[in-house]
């Protein structure tokens, strides 16, 4: 935990748009919470890149420009600068973990990521055992590049498999095959000692001995980490305005009963709605995100929570990729920048922490919201009347019926 002394000090709140620099003094003012010190300090990095848009995917994401090399330098340039505008909102604190999603950020040449990790340490405190994870997708592995990530700093790998089956790859529009699907984490584990890799259950026309299957051939490679996704269909896909026939709720019920169990026989441990980890194996990124913890988002739409004395706020940089390097080079990348609301508060820590199937110690809504635990009492009370959760003095955590009905547990903190 880092405990940074902030002086009040007069000012107005920084328009989106503005440089973050003209804002520091108005964060640092007398609010309506106080914390007594900030959470851990993450850094999210985003690559907008893909070498197609697959059909259910919601992400940020754009199809690579022809002119690749010319946008690479173009982007890592704006990143930079994304970075300068930024550091006087984090003076003194230090980063735990960085993650670089998108988009697929191994389009990134060796050489650019090898820059970028140069130019992050040149003006970041990092923890000596900082998690850095780089998300790849199997179409663009080559061993030489990822032992260049690797060698670059990059100490995790997230590998977007979704599945090993032919079929199912091609439904659900990944550029590559199993043959691929599967040398990509031949890959990883010759080169990483730490990766995930990201399935997906409930696709178009997949049976529960599919499923099985998929998971046999996941876990033939142990890997530390596995996320395990329920297919959605997100507004503003393909799949939103085409959706395929997918399997129903009962067979997707008994697909995550079998995840469990398959998972759970294999000695690895369901901590996260989605996430399944051996033993000291969980991505100390995502449970930062999770326990309500701070990450400085740079890249196009990226996100951003960082908390100061007296509030947290929640910033988002521009989306467009084109008009996001343009606003870099202006020194205006933000596209919003607001102080989360006192009374949004508790949701927005119930939304993240009720996702962890340990929960949460009871001081941490404290630590991380400035707030009593009494100001969610009352709906502590009802969650714990209607079986969704357990609580005692030092522990509140969802019941195995709040995780099923999560979406009803956590709307109670709304």
């Amino acid at each position: 935990m880092t405990i940074i002394p902030i002086k009040p000090a007069a000012g107005q709140a920084n328009p989106a748009g503005q440089s973050h620099r003209g804002a520091v003094a108005a964060h640092a003012q007398p609010g309506g919470i106080t914390l007594a010190a900030l959470p851990p300090l993450s850094l999210y990095v985003h690559y907008p890149w893909c070498v197609r848009k697959c059909p259910y995917c919601d992400f940020n994401s754009h199809a690579v420009d022809a002119d690749k090399p010319a946008a690479e330098e173009r982007y890592l340039n704006a990143l930079v600068r994304d970075l300068e505008l930024s550091l006087p909102l984090i003076w003194g604190r230090r980063i735990h973990s960085i993650f670089f999603g998108g988009g697929t950020p191994s389009l990134m040449s060796a050489a650019g990521f090898d820059r970028l990790m140069g130019e992050l340490r040149a003006r970041l405190q990092f923890d000596a055992d900082i998690e850095i994870t780089l998300e790849a997708n199997p179409g663009t592995f080559e061993a030489e590049k990822f032992r260049s990530y690797r060698a670059s700093g990059a100490n995790r790998l997230s590998i977007g498999i979704q599945s090993f089956n032919p079929e199912h790859l091609k439904a659900l529009g990944r550029i590559h095959d199993a043959d691929q699907a599967r040398r990509a984490v031949e890959i990883a584990a010759a080169h990483f000692d730490n990766f995930n890799l990201d399935l997906m259950y409930a696709l178009p026309g997949q049976s529960l001995e599919q499923l099985r299957a998929d998971l046999a051939i996941a876990l033939g490679y142990r890997p530390p980490h596995l996320s395990v996704y329920h297919l959605t269909l997100e507004p503003n896909t393909y799949f939103a305005k085409y959706p395929p026939k997918l399997p129903d709720d009962d067979a997707a019920a008994d697909m995550q009963q079998m995840i469990e169990e398959a998972l759970a026989g294999s000695g690895y441990t369901h901590y996260e709605t989605s996430a399944y980890a051996q033993p000291n194996r969980m991505s100390r990124h995502n449970t930062n995100y999770w326990r309500f913890g701070d990450y400085l988002g740079l890249g196009a739409g990226a996100h951003g929570k960082l908390s100061f004395a007296h509030r947290v706020l929640r910033t988002t940089k521009l989306k467009n990729p084109e008009g996001y390097m343009a606003g870099c080079e202006a020194d205006a990348p933000l596209a919003e920048e607001r102080e989360v609301a006192r009374k949004e508060l508790p949701f927005e820590f119930m939304l993240n922490a009720l996702r962890l199937t340990a929960g949460f110690e009871t001081s941490l809504f404290t630590e991380r919201t400035g707030l009593p635990i009494s100001a969610i009492g009352r709906e502590l009370d009802a969650a714990e009347a209607r079986g969704l959760l357990t609580r005692d003095h030092a522990r509140i955590a969802p019941t195995e019926r709040g995780m099923r009905y999560l979406n009803d547990l956590m709307e109670m903190f709304l």
